[in-house]
């Protein structure tokens, strides 16, 4: 038998895990479905009629690779943030994304910051370019931006990523707070500000479209309020730069064509994102309801899920091991302090009934 090319040194040293396990894959671990799959923050309100009209005519063209240039797209995402395409790039979801701005920037060893907990996708990234995360603790539930521009100008870090408003935590930020945060930045450090949840957001939490800035890169993406997370689609705004100097690298047919026709057919149909956004908020308004019944408190929240809080990492950790047991599906954020949360997406009006229901029981007996 013959030996086998030898892994990179930095593939050899990384460990053998992967960001997130799938609901799908607990299904399979479990050997039965949940009844709830309340744990990914996927949109339980399904797609635009629009998005389904046009992915389904699309099909008739899926024997055609996607346009790599994603042209309507860009085009039409131009005229709605009033930016040039040259300002966009489209990738198969924010997690391609991330990873594209981490292999543009990160060199081996360069040192990024990033908070303790927060969405572990972008350090899957920055490992697996030879980059040195550096981390700071949520404070009271929320990103800690003093102590994340303190950390950034102390370790002269390439890029600080942010999400705005925050996963998993819900919480956010205005944009006058961000503007200041920006501010303290080093001059030659990169803001990776992820808007995935920026359509649940109230208005003066969305900072101004500057795409001239080449100091931030913003992070859109069709998953959540869209619905089309199984899609795999979308966008980064910046300056024609970065965004040139991406295109050298990106993969340029990863954007399937079924995914942009109904990306686009989405980003026209305002009236059906402007529903799903009522839809959650008072579902939030719900679950934030369900919390207090029960002596317990909520962070408020901006995105399609809310993260309650157990108490301690323990009371997360049983409380989400008595859902699993009754076929619920939810998640419990991984690092201290915000591992005392267990964060629950958004369902439907029968969905949350159905849960309010199991988790009064599932407190009960871990009581």
């Amino acid at each position: 038998m013959k030996n086998r090319p030898a892994f990179t040194p930095l593939l050899e040293l990384l460990p053998a895990v992967v960001p997130f396990v799938g609901p799908s894959a607990l299904e399979r671990r479990r050997g039965r479905r949940f009844r709830l799959r309340l744990g990914a923050n996927e949109s339980v309100f399904g797609i635009s009629p629009r998005a389904r009209r046009a992915m389904q005519e699309s099909l008739d063209l899926v024997g055609w690779y996607g346009d790599p240039e994603s042209y309507e797209l860009r085009s039409e995402l131009a005229k709605v943030h009033a930016v040039e395409m040259e300002n966009i790039v489209v990738g198969s979801g924010i997690d391609d994304l991330l990873g594209l701005v981490v292999r543009s920037f990160v060199t081996h060893g360069a040192a990024v910051v990033t908070t303790l907990g927060a969405y572990p996708t972008f350090n899957y990234h920055v490992n697996g370019y030879g980059g040195e995360l550096h981390q700071v603790p949520y404070r009271e539930g929320y990103n800690d931006l003093q102590a994340l521009a303190d950390a950034a100008g102390r370790v002269k870090a390439r890029l600080v990523y942010l999400a705005n408003p925050d996963n998993p935590t819900g919480t956010w930020y205005g944009a006058g707070e961000l503007r200041a945060f920006i501010g303290r930045l080093p001059p030659r450090c990169l803001l990776v500000l992820d808007e995935a949840y920026v359509e649940f957001a109230p208005r003066d939490a969305v900072l101004p479209m500057d795409a001239a800035d080449p100091h931030v890169i913003r992070l859109r993406t069709f998953s959540k309020a869209h619905g089309m997370a199984g899609a795999r689609i979308g966008y980064a705004v910046t300056d024609a730069e970065t965004i040139s100097a991406f295109e050298k690298i990106r993969l340029h047919f990863g954007v399937n064509l079924v995914a942009q026709a109904g990306a686009l057919a989405s980003l026209r149909d305002e009236d059906f994102v402007r529903d799903v956004v009522r839809a959650v908020e008072q579902g939030r308004r719900d679950y934030a309801l369900l919390a207090r019944s029960q002596g317990l408190s909520s962070l408020p929240s901006a995105t399609n899920f809310v993260a309650i809080d157990m108490g301690s990492a323990e009371g997360a950790r049983a409380m989400v091991s008595a859902l699993a047991e009754r076929d619920v599906f939810v998640r419990q954020p991984g690092a201290p302090p915000v591992d005392r949360y267990i964060r629950v997406t958004v369902g439907t009006p029968d969905e949350r009934t159905l849960f309010a229901e199991i988790f009064r029981q599932a407190l009960a007996s871990s009581r």
